[in-house]
């Protein structure tokens, strides 16, 4: 017996739709995230980027963040508040692919950058003698590319298995961008290999980084409390990092997990924390880097009292 299937190729993010008439307000708590977001990122960018005295191997990695959390609410921002102000929700599949590689894809740069944090404050504080020459950039590459090429393989194979999906169940989509869950629930047919690879991703990607720099931090912790006075001074520097780790990994683990526990969790809440991991990091890095960083605070200072006095 033949039946009658649509299969579909175009998609509607119907994010927040409980909200109903309300939802176009969404449109100003997102827009100033989103203005935050670009001019932290860009001014962060720019001052490590015009001061000389700030081309050290950490501020270039602070300054690799800003880029990533740049480009992250670029990929889902403008289009989200399109559909909040003028009901623009429709994205065809390719489209839907190309976004959800990009997201995810900036995702796991953000825990592999944090990772190569760890490298640095691991050799700045308990191999200082040879800092320089770890972290020159021909050496340190060897700890960089296995991280890229693993980043690009695990997100290539977690998006081309959902492009190798039917959807026929439904084209409305209960999220504001092209989530990976949120997508392959729309599919007809088995999705346990995308689930699984799913659960992989999340386990060979954010849960490995956290694992690797919890254990990084518990030597530098043990070489700080030998070394003394001296030890604790430098231990200063990672407070920072340890902030940004526990937050942005903590979101990212929710969101990831949000889709595998239903439970008695709303719909609303799901897509709210899904979108929080978007921006969350986006605003608050560089804002945490610039105010705990003495060097950037410094050039930061100068550079918007500079702007300042164009006005």
């Amino acid at each position: 017996m033949l039946y009658n299937v649509t299969l579909h190729n175009f998609f509607i993010l119907d994010g927040f739709s409980e909200l109903g008439a309300l939802r176009p307000f969404l449109f100003i708590p997102f827009s100033i995230l989103f203005v935050v977001s670009l001019s932290a990122n860009f001014l962060l960018l720019y001052v490590v980027a015009v001061q000389r005295s700030l081309h050290s191997p950490m501020c270039i990695l602070m300054a690799a963040m800003a880029l990533v959390d740049l480009s992250i609410p670029v990929f889902c921002i403008p289009h989200m508040l399109l559909s909040f102000l003028l009901d623009w929700r429709g994205i065809s599949l390719t489209g839907c692919l190309v976004q959800m590689f990009f997201i995810h894809f900036a995702g796991t740069c953000q825990s592999t950058l944090l990772v190569w944090m760890a490298l640095d404050r691991y050799f700045a504080i308990c191999k200082p003698l040879t800092y320089h020459e770890r972290m020159a950039f021909p050496r340190f590459l060897k700890f960089m590319v296995p991280l890229v090429v693993r980043n690009v393989l695990l997100n290539s194979v977690l998006v081309g298995l959902v492009g190798t999906l039917s959807f026929c169940a439904s084209n409305v989509m209960n999220h504001c961008f092209c989530e990976h869950m949120a997508l392959v629930q729309l599919a007809c047919g088995s999705t346990a290999i995308n689930n699984l690879v799913g659960l992989l991703t999340i386990f060979l990607n954010p849960v490995a980084d956290f694992i690797f720099i919890a254990g990084s931090y518990v030597v530098i912790f043990s070489s700080v409390l030998k070394s003394g006075k001296s030890g604790a001074r430098a231990l200063h520097t990672c407070v920072t990092h340890i902030v940004v780790i526990t937050a942005s990994l903590t979101i990212a683990l929710v969101a990831f997990l949000s889709y595998r526990i239903t439970n008695g969790l709303p719909a609303a809440v799901r897509v709210f924390i899904s979108t929080l991991y978007m921006l969350f990091p986006s605003c608050f890095n560089p804002i945490i880097y610039g105010l705990r960083t003495a060097e950037i605070r410094k050039y930061l200072e100068i550079t918007t009292a500079k702007f300042s006095c164009f006005k």
